[in-house]
């Protein structure tokens, strides 16, 4: 039997109400940066001069948020960084918004995000949310509720389905129904949910999909979590709560302080006296992961390195000096892995079989899709054991490559180890993707063990 602790349990339904509170990347960048703000983190404008002062900063661009950290008393001599994403694969609205059919069902216009598993947004009730601009150039952040769904067709009329499988087209299968009729278009809509007086004042949106089911946890000892955009919230929320805890604990009152949040619970009991940062604890949530990274707010782009160079430079550092801080500089590239999975163990590599609930896992790969080798896999190694947490490694059956993350991008733009590690799913890229309650906690821990200086 798995017997769970009172902290994981606590630590995955704080993860669940974080999920909810982040139905697309800017709802999620929005979230991070109130609970930062929380624990004492400023946020900065990009257009103003770079501080070296000590204490935690962000600023927040698009979906993606920026946030570091600078110890007390301590000349940095490098930076911890950890990296993530947080946009998942959905549907997302097309400028056109919303259509009506010959026999009048009103549909959402949708494109597709990422390599969604398709099957997986039928028959659920399905929300979007996103950001709208209007002609002021504010920007709205809406929420619908469960406004949506894509109804399979009935055995009756596809008979030939379980023997010849679910075929779907992208463009005419996958367009979700939402009302009858025409006497709206989901911009209507969506300009009432953001107080404007009609849609004509929309002149901008990015709007995705979500699934509406609230996380739950499940299994004969309810060990099990299912909640969609575990990839790659996990690994958001694992390192916003290892950056809280860093906070509180260099807080001068931090013993003292009641706990803000459920996740900052178990906080208090990190002495700032523990605390050995020695470097710059940096931590990067960016956008477009799921769409290959190039973008203002991907990891492709400049986001990361420009933080870098100027924090080097408010450190008094030269090019010479930013170069040599990138010299000892390492990075944990944090994503989500597989599970080997019981119906289809073969797809997986015959020897590596990794395991719910047996610790986050390191992620290999020899053709460099995932940047982790012998050294970022010792520094792996090092922190697991100084966290005390058991730990797992990934690598693909050769006859069924891997994904990639964010991980080989930052490696090649900015020349720094880089090593890949994540929780594991199974339904990674549905809807609904499945986790085991003990990873989530265990990455966390091993995060904030990272940034301490392990």
């Amino acid at each position: 039997m798995t017997y769970l602790q009172p902290a994981e349990i606590e630590h995955v339904e704080d993860f669940g109400d974080f999920i909810v509170k982040s139905p697309s990347s800017y709802h999620a960048a929005a979230e991070i940066t109130r609970r930062l703000k929380a624990v004492g983190f400023s946020q900065v404008c990009e257009s103003d001069p770079m501080t070296a002062s000590p204490g935690g900063y962000f600023f927040i661009r698009d979906g993606a948020v920026m946030a570091w950290f600078i110890p007390e008393g301590v000349a940095a001599s490098s930076f911890r960084i950890v990296g993530c994403h947080t946009d998942s694969p959905g549907l997302k609205i097309k400028p056109s918004g919303s259509s009506t059919t010959a026999d009048g069902w009103g549909q959402i216009d949708v494109e597709l995000y990422g390599g969604l598993l398709l099957n997986s947004w039928l028959d659920r009730e399905i929300g979007f949310a996103g950001r709208i601009i209007d002609r002021a150039g504010n920007e709205h952040l809406v929420t619908t509720g469960p406004i949506a769904r894509i109804p399979q067709l009935a055995i009756h009329l596809d008979r030939e389905i379980n023997s010849d499988g679910l075929k779907l087209d992208r463009q005419k299968h996958m367009q979700p129904i939402w009302m009858l009729g025409s006497d709206q278009t989901i911009f209507d809509h969506l300009a009432e949910l953001a107080g404007l007086d009609s849609a004509d004042e929309i002149v901008g949106h990015d709007l995705v999909s979500f699934a509406t089911e609230k996380p739950a946890r499940f299994g004969a000892n309810e060990e099990f979590f299912a909640a969609g955009r575990q990839d790659n919230l996990s690994s958001v929320h694992a390192g916003l709560v290892a950056m809280e805890k860093i906070a509180k604990a260099a807080s001068a009152d931090s013993t003292d302080a009641a706990p803000t949040d459920a996740a900052s619970t178990d906080a208090v009991t990190t002495k700032a006296a523990d605390l050995s940062l020695s470097d710059i604890a940096v931590f990067a949530a960016f956008d477009h992961e799921e769409v290959g990274s190039s973008t203002r707010s991907g990891a492709s782009g400049p986001i990361l390195e420009t933080v870098l160079r100027r924090l080097a430079a408010a450190l008094g550092k030269d090019e010479d000096g930013y170069h040599r801080m990138l010299a000892t500089t390492t990075c944990i590239s944090a994503d989500a892995g597989h599970f080997v999975h019981p119906n289809y163990a073969e797809r997986h590599d015959p020897n590596n079989h990794p395991m719910p609930g047996a610790g986050p896992m390191l992620k290999l790969n020899a053709n460099q899709r995932y940047a982790s080798d012998a050294v970022g896999t010792a520094l792996w190694n090092r922190v697991c054991e100084a966290a005390g947490i058991s730990h797992q490694a990934f690598v693909s059956n050769n006859s069924v490559p891997c994904g990639s993350t964010i991980g080989p991008l930052t490696a090649t733009r900015l020349g720094i180890t880089t090593v890949d590690v994540g929780i594991g799913l199974l339904s990674m890229h549905s809807a609904r993707e499945m986790s085991h309650v003990k990873d989530h906690l265990a990455m966390s821990q091993v995060l904030e063990e990272y940034w301490k200086g392990a």
